[in-house]
């Protein structure tokens, strides 16, 4: 019996359980085949990037709900990334991986060989780091990098097909080099953008490119028959894009590259920030987010 005034000591689990450490912001980089998704970002009743890991992760971290996934860049339906990356917060303290008696936490390594096993092929996560503080995967990224790959040859590959658009008339490298010349800078990209949500017909649509370049990547021949065809590479870098940028512009230049309009056009049609007369955007498929440049 304890003597009157003190109090039983209370043993409920309140005051037993020890307090749960903060979310830890995590940085995952994602490589995927964009051909079964509906784009990255999560839709109800849609196959998405997003859906399936945040379910994913779900399940290896026992979560009772999918955490929220934040983008470097959001891709559209179709569209392949080799370095995506996503930001995610995670618990504090991941559950711990029995083997036999033997327990541990889990670690970066468990965490990307555990989502893999699920995802993959279809999406793979390369890696998995806790993140530096204030990182945003969207608002901390400086640049960019898409590339497009464009088969241009009679017959199409249907090796290439998944990842390429096919262009059967034969087309200049070198005006298509000087066409894409003509967007690094600063400039309104009106004429080459779906208009972003809320924005006016004549408000311009302002991002700066890095740079933007064609090249041959690689002269296919085979056997007797010579050349069957030849891929050509697209890389273009820049601050931030607009919607359906990227293939606007290859479809533009490829335009060029056919003999139709000139590289004088596509500074016109910059200056213009107007999308009339300009080609329906290049498909999909030829698409892919290369890298993510966050600086130092």
């Amino acid at each position: 019996m304890l003597p009157r005034g003190v109090a039983p000591r209370r043993t409920g689990t309140r005051e037993a359980q020890a307090p749960h450490p903060p979310p830890t912001r995590w940085r995952l980089l994602l490589a995927y085949d964009g051909a079964e998704f509906r784009g990255f970002a999560a839709q109800p009743g849609q196959q998405t990037v997003a859906g399936a890991l945040a379910d994913a992760l779900a399940r290896t971290l026992r979560l009772e709900v999918a955490p929220a996934l934040t983008c470097a860049g959001r891709t559209d339906a179709g569209v392949h990334a080799r370095g995506q990356v996503v930001h995610v917060d995670l618990p504090g303290e991941l559950p711990a991986l029995r083997r036999g008696r033997a327990s541990r936490t889990m670690e970066p390594g468990d965490l990307v060989h555990a989502l893999n096993r699920q995802l993959t092929p279809s999406i793979v996560v390369r890696e998995a780091t806790v993140a530096p503080e204030g990182f945003d995967a969207r608002r901390s990224a400086q640049a960019r990098r898409y590339r497009y790959l464009v088969w241009n040859a009679p017959v199409a590959d249907p090796l290439l097909a998944p990842v390429s658009w096919h262009v059967a008339p034969e087309l200049d490298l070198r005006v298509m080099a000087a066409g894409s010349d003509a967007l690094v800078g600063e400039h309104d990209f009106g004429a080459f953008c779906r208009r972003p949500p809320g924005h006016r017909p004549d408000q311009p649509v302002v991002r700066r490119v890095r740079r933007a370049r064609w090249q041959e990547a690689a002269a296919v021949t085979e056997g007797t028959e010579g050349l069957l065809g030849r891929l050509l590479r697209f890389e273009i870098e820049a601050d931030s894009f607009c919607h359906q940028m990227v293939r606007s512009i290859v479809a533009e230049l490829v335009e060029v590259g056919k003999g139709g309009p000139t590289p004088a056009d596509v500074v016109a049609a910059l200056a213009a920030g107007d999308r009339s007369g300009l080609p329906a955007p290049a498909p999909a498929q030829g698409l892919c987010l290369v890298a993510v440049d966050y600086g130092a």
